[in-house]
């Protein structure tokens, strides 16, 4: 298994995160990132992939299939790529991995950039059939808008230009799909997103982490999940919002609080680090002190922060909010656009300044 070569997902302009991750984690040496992707070459040190908390999905690679073009000829080139695949062995590495052993089935999900002739399903189907006849197990196409059954070996196919990536999944369910999520409200942030952020704070142990608009609780269970000893509260105005946190935190040491974020009840340069992901009056309407005076937001964490402290902060309409931010006393020190589900919000780190 050492020098197993994997590839990681995550969202569009996580890539460097996650690649610290993976080094940092002794997981691997990283060879290359690109779209969404980050290759490595696995280490072998009992670290576990499945435990990655930046990544949406992560996979063994079973082919890299070089000159796809728009026509449905390359149809044909990935099933013949298909046909090569060393099924059953990437399967047994799979298993040493932590994935499930003994699948029932085969399913294959695909996704291209650019126009093609083709659709995912054509994608899927060429590549899907070969593969289960290596497998010896049947393939359950989803061109009739068919769920495949739970259980399977699932296979991801990635178009990208002129290159295929066909990856078999390592875990039964893609790595974003948290087991804690039992609750989900509007809003809620995507787990590696909240992951990133947190990684991106760089926590110390006995470090106090607020999030003072925590929804449903991703932010502070994501930053309890590190292996740090920290101190972690989620505040949100909302009763059934911090309801649904305390659900989806049962079990952690996370203390819960029902507060409105423009005015916290807590104690000035009491808090080492703020992530969160506020209401914007998008997916979620401001309310309470915010609804009225928005800019209170950033004042309060300039309050609560110690002066040694970092804010990060999910953003839609950057420029605008970081006006209010500085204005507030907390400098900016590094942007990084992301990609999420079809917006382009930023990620910012803002120190007191």
């Amino acid at each position: 298994m050492t020098g197993a070569r994997l590839v990681a997902r995550t969202v569009r302009g996580l890539e460097a995160l996650l690649a610290g991750e993976i080094e940092a984690g002794g997981l691997g040496t990283v060879e290359q990132q690109g779209h969404r992707e980050v290759w490595f070459r696995y280490a072998a040190s009992g670290a576990r992939v499945l435990d990655l908390r930046c990544a949406d999905d992560v996979f063994v690679v079973g082919a890299a299939v070089p000159g796809i073009d728009r026509t449905k000829a390359s149809l044909a080139t990935l099933a013949a790529a298909a046909r090569e695949v060393p099924v059953r062995e990437l399967q047994a590495l799979r298993e040493q991995l932590g994935g499930s052993e003994q699948p029932l089935s085969v399913d294959v999900s695909a996704s291209f950039l650019g126009q093609r002739n083709y659709n995912r399903y054509d994608l899927e189907d060429a590549v899907g059939e070969p593969l289960a006849a290596a497998a010896g197990l049947p393939y359950y196409s989803r061109r009739a808008g068919t769920v495949p059954p739970p259980g399977a070996m699932s296979w991801r196919l990635t178009v990208d230009g002129t290159r295929a990536l066909l990856g078999l999944r390592i875990g039964a369910e893609p790595l974003h799909r948290r087991t804690y999520r039992q609750i989900t409200r509007p809003g809620s942030v995507h787990p590696p997103v909240a992951a990133a952020m947190v990684r991106l704070a760089r926590p110390l142990d006995r470090a106090t982490v607020l999030d003072p608009c925590c929804g449903a609780g991703t932010i502070p269970i994501e930053a309890a999940s590190i292996g740090r000893q920290l101190s972690v509260l989620g505040s949100d105005r909302n009763r059934d919002a911090v309801g649904a946190a305390q659900a989806n935190g049962a079990g952690s040491s996370i203390r819960w609080l029902i507060a409105d974020a423009g005015s916290l009840p807590l104690a000035s340069n009491s808090v080492d680090l703020a992530v969160s992901n506020p209401p914007w009056d998008r997916q979620v309407p401001a309310a309470g002190v915010l609804a009225r005076r928005p800019q209170r937001f950033w004042r309060e964490l300039h309050r609560v922060l110690r002066p040694d402290g970092r804010a990060v902060v999910l953003l839609t309409e950057a420029d605008d909010r970081l006006r209010d931010a500085e204005k507030a006393g907390l400098a900016l020190h590094s942007r990084h656009p992301i990609s999420l589900f079809g917006a382009h919000p930023e990620v910012v780190l803002l120190n007191p300044s």
